[in-house]
């Protein structure tokens, strides 16, 4: 059986693991203080920040936290991306340590300042 779409943000975060919600707690506030105009919806059944467009997104994982800052965000701080895994538009951040605060913040900004460019 599927496990149901959360209707909101924090219906997502309160059906993760206790271990987890901070975390999650912690990414959505430095993302509202980047990008404070973002609105908040659940979009491909994860959390979602959109401005213009789709912004970032974020899920959690049973070993990471998912960050989607599509591919130009990553493409743009590869290089202080070396240790986590990566994919197309994605970066898996581990559970046994702590979030990167100040690159996902730069990541963030970069993301912010390409929406309002275009």
């Amino acid at each position: 059986m599927k496990k149901p779409i959360a209707k909101d943000i924090d219906s997502y975060i309160a059906e993760c693991t206790e271990e987890v919600r901070p975390l999650l707690q912690q990414l959505r506030a430095l993302i509202h203080e980047e990008a404070p105009d973002a609105t908040e919806t659940i979009s491909y059944g994860i959390p979602t920040f959109k401005l213009k467009r789709n912004l970032v997104h974020f899920s959690a994982a049973k070993t990471h936290i998912g960050f989607y800052p599509s591919p130009s965000g990553i493409d743009a701080f590869r290089d202080e991306l070396g240790s986590y895994r990566l994919s197309k538009g994605t970066i898996q951040f581990p559970l046994n340590t702590p979030l990167p605060l100040e690159l996902i913040r730069k990541i963030v900004r970069f993301r912010v300042g390409e929406e309002d460019s275009e």
